[in-house]
């Protein structure tokens, strides 16, 4: 919102050199702009990370890794039948406060309770919700794990006691609701806005209970933070102000960082850090990515309903490639969704491997007149699974070429992009995925038959019965080995099926100054700075 511009601050005097930092003013070079502030509507990294500093959630991953620990929730115990979930609340957690220029100021009088819980729940799953549909109303993440079906209701038993009903039980579920999209705004906030006919200010100008408040947006520019001192909910902010300075640019991003711009950067290129890793200012810091890069087939379009005319493309890729000389080494060729790190891996499952001469025969024998021409949607930003989607899908081009396929080459601000994505308006689609929850469903999702539907996050619009069955059941199921047979299975289904090709696991590297300490890499791909402090 432009509206919500910096009072008295420009983007240029905030980051005008290392003369500017302050002592207590973190700064990070993000790679992007926020499509909004309610992680409830958005799907990707860069809006997840945007709105991050601002809430809690009722269960929380401990900061750099995938442990489910306490949040706003302080205990929870489960039913026999593993359907019924009771949480206690923690007690004396505040709300922040905000001023927006030309908006309508909120003080909170009162602390977070159930009522809050519920709002977030009810936003997202009840169409007769007075915020429902406000803001687009698509509640994408909440769809896509299943919510809707699986949530049979959500109760108030007293202000600091919320029981959750499930229709089956769900092995995931207190991972699941660590995640982003189940982040718990100020109810009270809501009612307030409903009173003064501003209901979208709730998601331009968020109040949540988190380490750092909501100070200021200029759009494509800068976002400003604070440290909320009377934060209690998780670890507390050790600095005084958080700045994102959005960069989209990772070269710009780099000159920055050695500038004293500002203090932390993701995305770097690989071919910038061994330069970076000879800098005395500045620390890199890497790990392997919980992730997956992938090109997606649309198969309710011909030919590609076709499991040949898959199958022949994924043999067409020469991915071995594509990882020298764009991940420049820091990657490995994927083979299943799940890296193979996560358990459940089947190793049985061998892939594709680069062979010209299969592709042209089982084009052929699926009655592909050659040439054939196709779209090839490639991402506008870079993303922690794919440092360069434009060269990757440059290299693909000419690797379809020699089986007789025209590839055009397309692209959308990157909003568009996934918004037409996820309709299916593409032949065929980079994308790809880091993990929310460290568990396997939330990888194996992504080609379940619900996230099929116009608008998920299946963009192969692939719906299996065999696949679906087994995807379902284990949800159900607590037995880890029993599901992880379910998972090899589904694999082997997967890869016959060819519904798209899986190009790399990235390792994920992040640039930071040396007075940057206390920051922990997620393998989740989030950014937190709370517990960060500058030396």
């Amino acid at each position: 919102m432009k509206s919500l511009a910096l009072a008295g601050m420009s983007l240029a005097a905030l980051l005008a050199g290392s003369a500017a930092l302050q002592a207590k003013t973190l700064v990070y070079c993000s790679e992007g702009s926020p499509e909004n502030f309610s992680p409830a509507l958005n799907t990707t990294g860069t809006s997840f990370d945007a709105a991050r500093p601002i809430y809690n959630k009722l269960t929380e991953f401990e900061r750099g890794s995938t442990k489910v620990v306490p949040g706003l929730a302080e205990s929870w115990t489960v039913s026999e039948d593993s359907k019924v979930f009771t949480f206690k609340l923690k007690k004396g957690v505040k709300f922040h406060s905000v001023r927006p220029q030309g908006g309508v100021a909120f003080t909170p009088t009162r602390d977070f309770n159930a009522d809050d819980v519920l709002f977030a729940f009810n936003r997202q799953g009840d169409e007769k919700h007075p915020f429902h549909k406000i803001s687009g109303g698509k509640y994408d993440y909440y769809s896509d794990m299943d919510m809707p079906k699986n949530v049979k209701s959500v109760e108030k038993v007293d202000d600091y006691t919320v029981r959750l009903t499930l229709n089956e039980p769900n092995a995931p579920i207190l991972a699941n609701l660590a995640m982003d999209f189940m982040a718990i705004p100020s109810a009270e906030y809501a009612a307030a806005l409903q009173k003064a006919g501003k209901l979208e200010q709730f998601d331009q100008v968020p109040v949540g209970t988190g380490p750092f408040s909501f100070v200021a947006y200029q759009k494509d520019a800068v976002i400003r933070f604070k440290a909320f001192e009377a934060h209690t909910a998780t670890e507390k902010a050790k600095v005084d102000d958080l700045v994102y300075a959005i960069t989209p640019d990772p070269t710009a991003r780099y000159s920055k960082l050695k500038a004293g711009e500002c203090h932390f950067m993701a995305y770097p290129r690989p071919a910038d850090l061994p330069e970076m890793q000879k800098d005395a200012a500045l620390k890199v810091i890497n790990q392997s990515g919980l992730n997956i890069a992938y090109w997606a087939y649309n198969v309710q379009k011909p030919p590609f309903d076709k499991k040949e005319v898959r199958q022949a493309l994924n043999y067409a890729i020469d991915k071995n490639a594509i990882i020298r000389d764009v991940y420049l080494g820091a990657g490995q060729a994927a083979v299943n969704l799940i890296p193979p790190t996560m358990w459940s891996y089947n190793t049985a499952v061998k892939g594709y491997p680069f062979d010209q001469a299969k592709a042209k025969e089982l084009l052929a024998k699926a009655g592909v007149t050659t040439p054939l021409d196709i779209d090839l949607w490639y991402m506008p930003v870079q993303r922690p699974y794919n440092p360069n989607a434009k060269r990757i899908a440059e290299m693909m081009q000419a690797d379809l070429a020699k089986v007789g396929i025209n590839a055009k080459l397309v692209t959308f601000e990157w909003g568009e992009y996934r918004k037409r994505a996820q309709q299916g308006e593409h032949t065929t689609a980079q994308l790809g995925w880091t993990g929310d929850n460290g568990d396997p469903d939330n990888f194996f999702f992504l080609r379940g038959c619900s996230g099929a539907r116009p608008g998920g996050q299946n963009l192969t619009k692939w719906c299996n019965k065999d696949y679906d069955d087994r995807l379902i059941k284990a949800r159900g199921m607590s037995n880890q080995e029993a599901r992880a047979k379910l998972y090899e299975e589904m694999q082997v289904i997967e890869n016959e099926e060819a519904p798209d090709l899986k190009i790399a696991h990235s390792v994920v590297y992040e640039v930071m100054r040396k007075e940057v300490e206390g920051y922990k890499q997620s393998p989740l791909g989030d950014h937190r700075f709370n517990g960060v402090e500058l030396k």
